[in-house]
């Protein structure tokens, strides 16, 4: 009769658990847990979480090295595809999800507001899938075409490929060109049509196509291609802002439609002394223009050649004072001072006849307001660099309140000289001469503001470039200027990733941003997670001395 000892038990368990833990796993399951989740991945995990678990699971789970074992490939190739749909996945769960959230939380607020969304349209049902599966689709076939492409061009380059060169010279020579793979993996970009043909689409391929430009511009400056002599002083993305103001200014008075709304609300909320809000103690029962009446008055004026003012206080007997599309701010040109000789004058300032005056005094009004809004942004931001604001406290908060005075100055004087340029070029120009065309030369002297926040705002400066070529797009088919492609956007997009991913080849230092970069790496499945196998998959099979054609 044996006698069994809690210890003795314990070691039984213990042991069971462990061999438990380490017996085969089954083809399905090994080849689950290599498609979820990388060795390095689960050695994080196991880290943090696995290690703090009880006991019992600590012993049936296990450790880094075994897993790393139970999910090894018998290939680089083989891992190399395991990284590429782990990837894959994780991109199409985490766009599904945002997207999906973000709508949950539009809705809300919608409901709050009392809003009633409208339905869906037909086309866009699973808007968020097709967006997600779009999204997953681009990186996969972009991660397989470069690999493809520059496991072809090894081929290619070894001396067995040489009667191959001879008899295709042509075609050899585009094989074997270094950019081969960042061309041909381009064309995964027409993943893109999967989503739906919305705002968002087009928002992608503007963003894709304006920082595919910009890239190609650092490029070239490093390369010493531009700027031989060294670049000027004045010159830098500055310079986007006086054309991108003139034509957002333009489409916003003439074709509100095409222009973002949020943008024209922030214009008019930092417009005092040209905008004029209803006065306190002016009586419910009589209309009063909203904002954007004021700005239709103006576009009706410009239409007109900008008529001459003629007050009703002096001329009591006139019927007819104002023309009829005019007639909604008729409770303000109405009671407008008598000085003011211009109708347009008698719609900004009816209580100031001088124009200089208006303007100095939108400053002294605007700039406050405009301080208070830029110091709550840029603050917010900059608490995300508290290490930085720790460590060195008085230089940050000043580089953080000269940044913030710079934007100021910009965003109060472009807005102000843009409004105030219709009384100047009321002024100096016949009334005939340009009568719409002044809404863009007025939105490009605004723009030149822009020189005084030249320092670390070239991104706010962009920004405002992919809006403005959003908004002439929208002009441009209204107006028919031009006729949209099936599927331009795709296009557009296409040959704007091909062009990063050749900068990327030729300067990696040209592409700026570290998300940018980040994300280049994870197209091309070069990140640490994948590098070491890609670059033996890469080379597979290249035993012989290479040779450039």
């Amino acid at each position: 009769m044996s006698s069994s000892t809690p210890s003795s038990g314990r070691r039984t368990s213990s042991s069971a658990a462990s061999s438990l833990s380490k017996r085969p796993l089954d083809p399905i399951t090994r080849t689950a847990l290599r498609y979820t989740i990388s060795p390095r991945e689960y050695e994080l995990l196991h880290q943090y979480l696995i290690s703090r678990a009880p006991e019992r699971v600590q012993k049936q789970t296990p450790n880094p090295p075994r897993y790393e074992k139970i999910t090894r490939s018998t290939s680089a190739a083989g891992d190399h595809n395991a990284a590429s749909l782990r990837a894959v996945l994780r991109v199409f769960v985490a766009a599904y999800t945002g997207l999906k959230g973000w709508e949950i939380v539009l809705g809300k607020l919608a409901g709050r507001r009392g809003v009633v969304a409208p339905p869906k349209p037909a086309g866009l049902r699973h808007r968020n899938a097709r967006i997600a599966l779009s999204l997953s689709t681009i990186l996969l076939f972009h991660r397989l075409l470069h690999r493809f492409f520059r496991r072809l061009r090894t081929s290619l380059l070894e001396s067995s490929a040489d009667p191959f060169r001879a008899r295709n010279p042509t075609i050899a020579l585009l094989l074997t060109s270094k950019y081969t793979p960042a061309l041909g993996a381009a064309l995964a970009g027409s993943c893109l049509g999967i989503s739906p043909a919305d705002q968002l689409r087009m928002t992608i391929a503007i963003y894709v196509f304006s920082r595919s430009l910009e890239f190609g511009y650092n490029a070239l400056e490093e390369g010493r291609y531009i700027w031989t002599n060294g670049k000027p002083k004045w010159f830098g993305s500055w310079l986007i802002m006086p054309f991108a103001c003139g034509q957002l200014l333009h489409a916003f008075v003439l074709d509100r439609d095409c222009f973002p709304e949020s943008y024209g609300k922030f214009i008019l909320q930092r417009s005092p002394e040209y905008i004029q809000l209803r006065p306190t103690g002016y009586p419910a029962g009589k209309p009063w223009p909203s904002t954007f009446d004021i700005v239709d008055a103006l576009a009706s004026l410009s239409s007109l050649k900008w008529p001459a003012s003629v007050s009703p206080i002096l001329f009591p007997d006139l019927k007819a004072v104002l023309p009829p599309a005019l007639a909604k701010v008729s409770s303000i040109t109405s009671p407008a001072h008598p000085g003011i000789k211009h109708t347009s004058c008698a719609v900004l300032h009816p209580s100031d006849p001088n124009c200089t005056r208006t303007y100095l005094k939108y400053f002294a009004s605007a700039f406050p307001s405009v301080v208070k809004f830029f110091t709550l942004i840029y603050g917010a931001f900059a608490l995300l660099a508290y290490k930085a604001l720790l460590k060195t406290p008085l230089p940050f908060l000043n580089r953080l309140s000269a940044r913030i005075l710079r934007i100021s100055v910009f965003i109060t004087g472009a807005i102000g000289t843009s409004w105030g340029s219709i009384c100047l070029f009321n002024h100096i120009l016949p009334r005939t001469f340009l009568p719409t065309q002044r809404w863009f030369l007025g939105g490009f002297l605004g723009g030149l503001w822009a020189f005084v926040a030249r320092q670390k705002e070239r991104g706010n400066f962009l920004y405002s470039l992919r809006v403005s070529i959003d908004s002439l797009w929208k002009v441009g088919r209204k107006r028919g200027w031009w006729k949209g492609v099936k599927n331009g956007d795709v296009l557009v997009f296409v040959a704007s990733l091909a062009l990063m991913n050749v900068v990327y080849e030729a300067r990696a230092g040209a592409v700026k941003g570290a998300v940018v970069v980040k994300g280049m790496e994870l197209m091309r499945g070069t990140s640490n997670e994948t590098n070491g196998s890609e670059e033996v998959a890469a080379g597979e099979g290249s035993t012989q001395t290479k040779k450039e054609v």
